[in-house]
């Protein structure tokens, strides 16, 4: 009976195929170590196991949007209060080490002395249907555009002939021309027809890529009228963007407990670089860069269409203010402005 009364945090340094916790009492005395397969009978293994030292309060996981995910949603299910916690910093795994015990036990001590406090995303929403459509647009994007480089390299360096034929085309007529021609393979061993046949292969690649696109877009672009409307209704802001700040936020935007958070989760945020006399403030080079280049898209398109934004420049400007420490000004404005949108009960800062 005493010893069911202990309080237990607990620790999880998380991978594809196992998963690796220790126990914590309420002093910070390591308690046992651990390790359970990435199964639902490995979950349920894994709580019974910490539940042996006395009553769990807190359990801190490393990667609870990747390897970590699906524990993270059995133990939110159980009713156990899940910390994001990061991997322990280089100076730290200099002086101690690094082995699967040692994270985990430092998870757990990151999790009982509150350093990290970060709750995760919920990933049975919406925004986690979401999520999963971008990342397969996200990819055929990067790929189509791979295709068309690819297709200008080949004809760089095809023969003088095909060179001259091609190298004026447009990269969409250029597309078309050369889905549409019919080498013939039995010749492939020449060059002049290999290189013909490896273009129509890429432009072919480059047209399926753009239907699956298309398709992406028709089912995403319902979604995030669903989730958030009023986010479509900024100005500068559509669906891709919306789409990407939604995900960044999570469904359980309420996490973030005030717009310098979100900013800071964007990468929006600048950081003080002051000593001694000196007072300034650095670039904030991390965050989440996707929804950075988000904000920055959002910048680029009301500097060229939103007067008030123009107006601001030009104060800014006048002010000695470079463009680039401007945009990062506005980059943060439109964070403030964002978070209002995602957290609506939330009260507006005072400025």
């Amino acid at each position: 009976m005493v010893r069911r009364r202990v309080s237990i945090t607990g620790g999880v340094d998380t991978h594809k195929d196992t998963h690796t916790v220790a126990a914590l009492d309420s002093t910070g005395r390591v308690l046992g170590g651990e390790q359970f397969t990435t199964t639902r009978a490995g979950f349920t293994a894994l709580l019974a196991w910490l539940r042996s030292f006395g009553s769990v309060q807190k359990v801190g996981v490393e990667g609870t949007g990747a390897y970590g995910a699906g524990l993270t949603r059995f133990l939110t299910e159980a009713g156990i209060t899940v910390i994001e916690v990061d991997r322990p910093d280089r100076k730290t795994r200099r002086r101690q080490g690094k082995s699967d015990p040692i994270d985990a036990v430092s998870a757990a001590r990151a999790a009982l002395a509150g350093t990290r406090t970060g709750t995760p995303k919920q990933r049975d929403s919406r925004v986690e249907a979401l999520r999963n459509l971008r990342v397969a647009r996200r990819s055929a994007i990067t790929d189509r555009a791979d295709a068309v480089r690819q297709m200008h390299t080949l004809v760089s360096t095809a023969v003088d002939e095909i060179r001259d034929q091609l190298r004026g085309l447009t990269a969409a007529a250029l597309i078309t021309h050369c889905a549409a021609t019919c080498p013939n393979i039995a010749d492939i061993a020449d060059p002049r027809v290999a290189v013909l046949v490896a273009l129509r292969s890429l432009a072919r690649r480059h047209q399926q890529l753009t239907v699956e696109i298309t398709d992406l877009d028709n089912l995403i672009a319902p979604l995030i009228e669903k989730i958030n409307p009023a986010l479509l209704e900024l100005n500068g802001v559509g669906h891709d963007i919306a789409g990407q700040l939604l995900v960044t936020a999570g469904a359980n935007s309420d996490r973030l407990h005030s717009e310098a958070a979100f900013a800071m989760l964007c990468g929006a945020a600048p950081l003080p670089a002051s000593s001694g006399k000196t007072n300034r403030h650095r670039l904030n080079r991390g965050g989440d860069r996707q929804a950075n280049a988000a904000l920055y898209r959002v910048v680029l398109s009301r500097l060229r269409w939103d007067q008030r934004t123009r107006t601001y420049v030009e104060r800014r400007t006048t002010e000695g203010k470079s463009k680039k420490e401007i945009i990062r000004c506005l980059k943060r404005y439109i964070a403030r402005e964002i978070y209002q949108l995602l957290n609506p009960t939330q009260p507006t800062p005072s400025t």
